[in-house]
């Protein structure tokens, strides 16, 4: 009786002995299975309130992205704020590299602009310099037409729809009345007044009369070719921004911010907080999410080469610097011209406006005369005096190099985009990581490569179109493209800029010197040097009669100051002197 009644009490006490192991187990299992680490890292990254996570783990938890069976530390609340983390994070990340391009082009922009306006400042008062010290008569009278002139053009080379051929004859046809006032018939002096018939009738008839020879047409061309290539590049830098801006939210589905936050957040929710994304997981994450940017690489890639051969365009022979210095010699012809013709120009006003009642005798009327002006060299015409001033003379050389040597290595910016956001701390290659899934030794499926074609291969999720805000941006960079290069077709003989530096390239006619800002930098690169390209657009109105010089196609032709005075091809090295040093004082006085 007492052996069975102990029997039944060791039976009992064995299975109380049991039960209170289990429950000492399970008390200890889920002290050493709690979400302490999980809170700590939501509030160190600071993904959102920590009353989203939950202070010991679910396991019934209706989770919709980190799905797994077994305890989890998140809930529907935490997923929310990952996805809102995780998307901030991302574009964040972007949005560093792409504000480096943002800086780049909106500091160039206003760089090369600045550079535009000193240089249309110098050349302005180049030309009142010759008006006030040779044709005094003219000068004050002028000077709101001449305001008007470079006023234009500033806006032109800003990139307003304006026309330089149209600006030039409008310049022409408005100090007509006063030439003919002040220089053709000095006598007349004080009889037309601004706004008369007859005033109006030589300002419309100017092209008829044609007072001032071919040089109005001359100038004209000149300065649309040197001018046009700095007006597409200051649309060029524009438009990248325009393209930068548009491309800052990354075109980020709801299927790679679920995406993104399995691979940087689901590990979480299972307590495993100092594990990172295996690499080739983080890249196809990364390739899928930004695969609509990624497709804008052609385009982009042609657009900075556009850029750059913009820029060396605008650079070649300082050309643009010689256009605009070149003004003052066009019109002080143009007047030098109507001053030798004033019989004629006389009779042809007699016959459209009915200005004068005699008729000069010895003299035949010609709508177009072809002579030659005689070379008159004025004081104000004689070579320049000499400065010497060699930082201001490399400072624009200095710009567009630097400018080149920041261009090349944002061709590949979208094509490498993915990658960048996968380096650094993001992902890990050679150890324990992160697959989506679990924790392994490394990530055995496909990498996939960039683009849309390459994710249909992708094992983490698929992308099947582009986004349609980039799609606008890729469409947009594409005709940008193709009209500047219908514009531009002597663009392509440029080749992409691969250095700036020291030497000359066979058969060209420009020597690189210290002063260019081309100077050897000893770092034993070599160094190719481009000839300058006169960028002529398609309307750069009419070629002028005589020229019949033949340019190797094979090579780009150099830049011409065609007209002036026979002595104005070695007065242009002085004149450029002095351009560059009068603009170094204007800085100096700043």
């Amino acid at each position: 009786m007492s052996r069975g009644g102990s029997s039944r009490l060791n039976s009992r006490s064995a299975v109380w002995i049991v039960t209170f192991v289990a429950i000492l187990m399970n008390v200890i299992d889920a002290d050493a299975y709690n979400c302490h680490e999980v809170r700590t890292a939501f509030q160190v990254l600071q993904v959102g309130p920590l009353s989203r996570v939950p202070e010991t783990p679910g396991t019934d938890v209706d989770l919709l992205i980190c799905k797994h069976k077994g305890p989890s530390c998140c809930t529907r609340k935490t997923e929310e704020s990952y996805q809102v983390a995780v998307k901030r994070e991302t574009l964040q990340n972007v949005q560093s590299y792409s504000s480096e391009l943002k800086h780049l082009f909106s500091t160039h922009a206003h760089a090369f602009q600045d550079m535009f306006r000193s240089l249309l400042s110098f050349s302005q008062g180049h030309l009142s310099s010759l008006l006030e010290d040779t044709y005094s008569s003219l000068f004050h009278h002028a000077q709101p037409h001449v305001h008007q002139l470079f006023s234009s053009l500033s806006q032109y080379l800003s990139g307003a729809n304006i026309s330089v051929e149209t600006t030039v004859h409008n310049f022409f046809n408005s100090i007509f009345p006063l030439v003919y006032e002040k220089l053709i018939n000095p006598d007349m002096e004080g009889s037309l007044m601004e706004g008369s018939v007859i005033s109006d009738c030589l300002r419309t008839t100017r092209k008829e009369v044609n007072p001032f020879g071919y040089h109005p047409a001359l100038m004209a061309q000149e300065l649309a070719g040197a001018l046009g290539a700095g007006r597409q590049l200051s649309l060029a830098l524009k438009e990248g921004l325009k393209a930068i801006n548009a491309t800052e939210d990354a075109g980020l589905t709801k299927d790679c911010e679920k995406n993104l936050v399995k691979m940087m957040y689901c590990s979480h929710c299972r307590g495993l907080t100092l594990f990172k994304p295996c690499m080739g997981y983080c890249l196809n994450v990364m390739r899928g999410c930004l695969a609509s940017l990624s497709e804008l690489d052609q385009p982009w890639r042609r657009y900075i080469s556009l850029l750059e051969q913009l820029t060396l365009a605008v650079a070649g022979h300082h050309s643009l610097e010689l256009a605009l210095l070149g003004v003052r010699g066009h019109i002080n012809e143009a007047l030098l011209y109507a001053r030798l013709h004033s019989p004629i120009i006389t009779t042809m006003v007699d016959k459209v406006c009915g200005l004068s009642t005699e008729e000069p005798t010895g003299m035949l009327p010609s709508t177009s005369p072809e002579v030659t002006t005689p070379s008159v060299t004025s004081a104000s015409s004689a070579a320049p005096t000499q400065f010497t001033s060699e930082q201001e003379l490399k400072q624009f050389s200095h710009l567009r190099r630097e400018f080149l040597l920041h261009l090349q290595p944002l061709k590949s910016f979208f094509m490498i985009l993915p990658d960048l956001l996968c380096k650094g701390d993001t992902a890990v290659e050679d150890s324990t990581c992160w697959t989506g899934q679990n924790v392994k030794e490394s990530y055995e499926s496909r990498v996939v490569g960039t683009g849309l074609n390459a994710q249909r291969q992708n094992p983490e999720f698929k992308v099947r179109s582009m986004a349609p805000r980039l799609e606008e941006v890729k469409k947009r960079l594409d005709l940008f493209n193709q009209e500047t290069l219908e514009r531009f077709p002597q663009l392509e003989e440029i080749e992409d800029w691969e250095g700036f530096g020291s030497g000359k390239e066979e058969g060209s006619t420009m020597d690189c010197d210290d002063e260019d800002g081309c100077q050897s930098s000893g770092d034993g690169q070599e160094r190719k040097s481009h000839g300058g390209v006169s960028i002529d657009s398609k309307s750069t109105g009419r070629q002028p009669e005589g020229d019949s010089s033949k340019e190797n196609p094979s090579k780009p032709p150099p830049v011409r100051v065609i007209g002036g005075s026979p002595s104005a091809s070695w007065l242009q090295p002085c004149s450029l002197a002095l351009l560059f040093a009068g603009l170094g004082l204007q800085w100096m006085l700043l």
